[in-house]
């Protein structure tokens, strides 16, 4: 795989480690043309967006040991589907977002404007 990009045209910063995130399970925002759900928003985890992501029927919170998942907490980073945000975005209640570690790809299906609002590593 060749070294991917953030927004900003520079190597992806790790997302989290602890717990180990991204489609690679690599601790980035990796993608490639096989991820389809486009893992590439590194995302920090709130109670408000585990629920609206539960009540979607994707529980990212409930520990799946099956498949070594702890199950995520508020403050937990993780690599989040593009489109997942965009929509919990539009209900208002989309997760913050460490831009730096988000890859580039997010950009087709995310707005650049949207996510900067969002992030929490710019000042």
């Amino acid at each position: 795989m060749s070294e991917q990009k953030n927004p900003f045209g520079e190597p992806i910063l790790s997302c989290s480690e602890q717990p180990m995130t991204g489609y690679f399970r690599d601790g980035c925002c990796n993608t490639d043309e096989t991820d389809g759900g486009s893992h590439t928003i590194c995302a920090v985890m709130t109670d408000e967006f585990l629920e609206y992501s539960k009540s979607k029927g994707n529980d990212l919170s409930t520990p799946r040991p099956e498949f070594g998942f702890d199950g995520l907490l508020a403050g937990d980073r993780w690599c989040l589907c593009a489109a997942r945000w965009q929509e919990a975005a539009d209900a208002g209640c989309p997760p913050q977002v460490v831009l730096r570690a988000c890859n580039e790809a997010a950009l087709e299906i995310v707005d650049m404007a949207q996510l900067r609002q969002h992030a929490v590593d710019l000042n």
